[in-house]
């Protein structure tokens, strides 16, 4: 029987447009899982250029990285800082 040769998917390469990010995000944030969120928002930034978000958002690279894995557990501040770093603005609606 052959072997299956399987390769692990990365969403950051799949993120080339603004409108690609902001679905991606609007079906994170529907689902509601605060892990999933903040490893959605490192796919995003990875996406954009971790080094470049971190600097615009006053954090270190590789505790951003950290904060924004799946096994992360980002700071609601954080989450905004990079946030705002991405160019993004969280909104509530009914």
């Amino acid at each position: 029987m052959a072997k299956t040769k399987t390769i692990p998917w990365d969403a950051a390469e799949y993120l080339e447009t603004d409108e690609d990010i902001v679905r991606y995000l609007e079906a994170v944030f529907d689902d509601g899982d605060p892990a999933l969120i903040a490893a959605a928002l490192g796919d995003v930034a990875r996406a954009k250029g971790m080094s470049q978000i971190a600097q615009a958002a006053g954090l270190g690279r590789e505790s951003l990285y950290k904060a924004l894995s799946p096994e992360g557990n980002p700071e609601f501040a954080t989450v905004l800082k990079v946030m705002r770093a991405l160019g993004l603005k969280l909104k509530v609606a009914v």
